[in-house]
């Protein structure tokens, strides 16, 4: 019998990290079109996007000259950033039931072109967009954020 309670708590122990793990790693979104040089900052890496790449929170997406990427997130968001352009993806959670979570999104240089999804139609004040210099919230269902000159250079 105490050896399993041992089990028991060992399990317990040692799976929580892997579901908090999985958890973690959930996609946000997934690459739509890319046009030139674009990559994915994760996590200390620099990935090179494609159709089909997966995008995940706390990604930060970068494009190149003349490049361009267009990205759908899971609530049907269309987020396409323009050559030149540094976006961070810092925060979305969204429940495909309520239609509740959050979409936190910085750009810090460049043009972002954005088409709500789910999420801002439903609870506009849980979305914001942020650059160098302002932050925006979403009352519209379309727009674009053009960030430009040396604030807008980033990290």
């Amino acid at each position: 019998m105490h050896s399993q309670a041992i089990k028991c708590v060992l399990l317990l122990v040692c799976g929580c990290p892997l579901v908090a793990n999985t958890y973690a790693a959930e996609s946000i979104g997934t690459v739509k079109t890319v046009k030139g040089a674009v990559h994915i900052e994760r996590t200390g890496q620099n990935l090179d996007a494609a159709i089909g790449s997966d995008v995940f929170g706390s990604d930060r997406v970068v494009t190149g000259p003349a490049s361009s990427v267009g990205i759908t997130l899971r609530d049907n968001t269309l987020l396409s950033e323009g050559s030149n352009s540094v976006l961070e993806l810092n925060k979305f959670a969204f429940n495909t039931t309520t239609y509740q979570g959050t979409l936190d999104a910085t750009i810090r240089r460049g043009s972002l072109a954005v088409v709500d999804g789910e999420l801002a139609k439903a609870n506009p004040e849980s979305v914001r967009y942020s650059t160098p210099t302002t932050t925006l919230g979403v009352r519209g269902t379309e727009f674009i954020i053009e960030v430009g000159g040396e604030s807008g250079s980033g990290r």
